[in-house]
């Protein structure tokens, strides 16, 4: 069995943490660079897609279940948008621990004001089905967390549409009920959504795995286009290998830290690096020590050196090759 990990911001620790199991895996493997890139870019050339911007609306619709069909879809995500002088500072709605009750109720007004379907895929994922035919670009809430909105506006044809329908989904949630709930909480309203992903569906997709393990709608979108099994988020390599009897290549999404990045977050990303060492790097170590699984690929997509360190039994016995700090693969 070879069990791939793909962690972006796996590479961005600050401090010396000592990681051993990680460290191991990194240090007796061996490298293969490739140029930094954004998770969503690097599922996208793994999936030999199309050359376009990846759909990730259309392909969140797909991957819990739903069909998009040929229309134009965007992810519409919830965020709050603040005033800070004359710049409008982005939040998104991973830091704003949006429930799936205010989501569903947000949606729905959103679809019933503007009179576009409306769906919220998880607490913090939301897509929305467009109309036109028209080709836009724009990046993601996380990629503009704490910047200016002007600097992600959505560019290319159809733009004048697109910000028409952030201004009215922006006038729809204007003093919501939920919104008000939440100010009263002391908590940020969700004044806005961001639109980004836009695309239809890809009619096929490659795929190299067996199954794709992740609580990412893109990514499950993936695996379900290319015919693949797709999985939830596991608890852990121990949950994950108890599941997972099949030979073959299958691959795991471990996202987690580039929410506490992307807000400037020390002490909540090195907590985040430590579970992943704990309940992922040293399981899977083990694991192949004794043989259960055959290789261990780690993919850094936004590192600024390797991309991806393979690892199998034999390389662990490559002694003279040290381990070093999680730190030291930032610089």
């Amino acid at each position: 069995m070879h069990c791939e990990l793909i962690v972006p911001g796996l590479f961005a620790a600050s401090a010396p943490t000592r990681l051993p199991a990680l460290e191991l895996l990194l240090a007796r493997g061996r490298c293969a660079s490739a140029r930094s890139q954004r998770l969503e870019d690097w599922l996208h050339e793994a999936c030999d897609l199309p050359d376009a911007p990846l759909a990730a609306g259309a392909l969140s619709v797909l991957g819990t279940g739903g069909e998009p069909g040929d229309a134009l879809w965007a992810r519409a995500d919830p965020v709050h948008l603040q005033l800070m002088r004359e710049r409008l500072i982005l939040v998104p709605g991973t830091a704003l621990g949006v429930t799936r009750e205010e989501a569903g109720a947000l949606a729905e007004t959103l679809q019933r004001h503007l009179g576009l379907e409306f769906r919220a895929i998880t607490p913090t994922a939301w897509a929305v089905r467009l109309d036109g035919d028209f080709e836009l670009d724009a990046p993601s809430p996380l990629e503009l967390a704490g910047r200016d909105v002007e600097l992600g506006r959505a560019a290319g044809s159809g733009a004048a549409a697109a910000h028409r329908v952030l201004n009215e989904a922006q006038m729809a949630l204007h003093e919501h009920p939920v919104n008000a709930a939440r100010e009263a909480r002391g908590q940020p309203a969700l004044n806005s959504i961001w639109l980004w992903g836009f695309g239809r569906a890809p009619r096929n997709a490659a795929g190299r795995w067996r199954s794709v393990t992740t609580d990412d709608p893109v990514a499950l979108g993936l695996a379900r286009l290319s015919g693949k099994k797709a999985h939830g988020p596991a608890r852990g390599a121990q949950d994950w290998l108890a599941r997972m009897p099949e030979d073959g290549r299958h691959l795991i999404v471990l996202d987690g830290l580039r929410v506490p990045l992307a807000l400037g977050e020390k002490a909540e990303y090195e907590t985040r690096v430590g579970e992943l060492e704990r309940d992922w790097f040293a399981p899977l170590l083990a694991a192949l020590r004794v043989g259960r699984i055959g290789m261990v690929t780690i993919h850094v997509p936004d590192g600024p050196e390797c991309s991806a360190y393979e690892t199998i039994r034999a390389d662990l016995r490559r002694f003279w090759r040290r381990p070093k700090a999680l730190q030291r693969y930032s610089a």
